[in-house]
C-alpha cells in the first residue's frame, strides 16, 4: 500500500485524491512550502554540474512519489560557490518548509541558517555531507573515509606499493571533502611506508581547472606513479591531463564518483578504477529520513549509504552496474 505521511500526521481521506498529482522537483524551487496538502521538503544540493547529483535527484524524486511529499532540489551553479549555496538556503527557509535537508559546501558557513530552522521547528537533514552542527536529525551519507582507504589500497596495489603520488580534491572545505583526502592520506601513512604523497591541491571539482592541477604536477614530478581524483569533476580533470602530457602508460589513476568519461576511461585503460558512491540511495534515505523526522520518529545519527569499488573486471558486473551513473 502506498505509505502518507500526512495521514500519519494530520489524519484526512481528501489527501489521498490529492496525493495523485505527483510530487514537483525544479532546479530553482518551487512556489512555496508549508502551504499545500502535501507536506514540502527543500532539499539543497551542492550543485548541478555533475551526473552525481542528478541520481541524487532522481532518488529523491522516487522517495518522494512513495511518500506523497513534496520536494523541491536546488543548488548552486558550481560547488566553489558557498555564497550562493547559502542564498538559496535562505530562499528555501523563506518559504516555511516542513523539513530541509542541505548537503553543505562549507560546513560552518549554514550554521546561523540551522539555527533559524530549529528555532523554527523544521526539522534538519544533512546529506552527502555532514556540517559542525548537532543540529541535523540525522545524516545520510557515504563514509567517505572508508571509501577513500579502499581507493587507497586499490592504488597503493597498483603502483606495487612503492612511488610518488598527488591528489586532485574537490574543496577542503565540506566534509565530504576532508574526509575523501584524510582517508586516502591514513590509509597510505599506516599501511604504505614506500608511497610519497607530494603534493595535495583543490579544483573545487571543475574539469578544467583539475586538469590544468594535475597538467601541473605531473611537470613537476616527472617520476609520478599516482593520481587521485576526490570526485567526479576532479577525476575526469586528472584524466584529461594524463591524456594530455602523454603519460597514460607510466601514471595510474584512482577516482571517485562515476560519469560517462570515468567509465570510458576504465574501459580503455586509461583510469584504473574508482570509487562509486549510491547517489540514488542517498536521495531516498534523505527523503525517507524527513518524512520520519515529521512523524516524530528516532533517527539514528547517521545513516551509511554505502560505496562500491569497480575497476575494468567489475564494472558491468550486476553488483556495481546499478550504482554508475552516466
Amino acid at each position: 500500500m502506498k505509505r502518507s505521511l500526512w495521514s500519519t500526521v494530520a489524519a484526512g481521506a481528501a489527501i489521498l485524491t490529492l496525493a495523485l498529482s505527483g510530487c514537483e522537483s525544479t532546479e530553482s524551487g518551487g512556489s512555496g512550502g508549508g502551504e499545500g496538502d502535501q507536506p514540502y521538503i527543500a532539499i539543497v544540493s551542492k550543485g548541478f554540474q555533475h551526473q552525481f547529483w542528478q541520481a541524487v535527484k532522481q532518488g529523491a524524486e522516487e522517495a518522494a512519489a512513495e511518500h506523497d511529499v513534496r520536494v523541491t532540489f536546488e543548488g548552486p551553479e558550481t560547488e566553489t560557490d558557498v555564497d550562493q549555496q547559502i542564498q538559496i538556503l535562505t530562499t528555501a527557509l523563506d518559504k516555511n518548509p516542513d523539513a530541509i535537508a542541505l548537503a553543505a559546501l562549507d560546513s560552518q558557513a549554514a550554521a546561523p541558517l540551522l539555527e533559524r530552522a530549529q528555532s523554527s521547528d523544521i526539522p534538519v537533514i544533512a546529506f552527502d555531507s555532514g556540517v559542525d552542527s548537532d543540529i541535523p536529525v540525522t545524516t545520510a551519507a557515504t563514509d567517505n573515509t572508508a571509501a577513500a582507504a579502499e581507493a587507497a589500497k586499490h592504488m597503493a596495489e597498483a603502483i606495487d606499493g612503492s612511488g610518488k603520488i598527488a591528489i586532485v580534491a574537490h574543496d577542503q572545505t565540506s566534509s565530504s571533502g576532508r574526509d575523501r583526502r584524510d582517508g586516502f592520506v591514513g590509509y597510505m601513512e599506516a599501511n604504505e611506508p614506500d608511497i610519497e604523497i607530494v603534493d595535495t591541491q583543490y579544483g573545487g571539482g571543475d574539469q578544467l581547472k583539475s586538469t590544468d592541477i594535475a597538467n601541473a604536477m605531473i611537470e613537476a614530478n616527472p617520476d609520478l606513479a599516482g593520481l587521485y581524483g576526490t570526485n567526479e569533476g576532479s577525476a575526469v580533470g586528472v584524466v584529461n591531463a594524463v591524456k594530455e602530457k602523454d603519460v597514460v602508460d607510466s601514471v595510474t589513476i584512482v577516482g571517485f564518483d562515476s560519469s560517462k568519461a570515468q567509465l570510458d576511461a576504465i574501459r580503455e585503460g586509461t583510469e584504473f578504477g574508482a570509487v562509486t558512491q549510491n547517489p540514488v540511495g542517498i536521495g531516498r534515505e534523505t527523503v525517507e529520513a524527513a518524512v520520519k523526522a515529521l512523524a516524530g520518529e528516532d533517527l539514528p545519527e547517521t545513516i551509511d549509504t554505502g560505496f562500491y569499488w569497480y575497476d575494468k573486471d567489475t564494472i558491468d558486473s550486476e553488483e556495481i552496474k546499478p550504482n554508475l551513473y552516466e
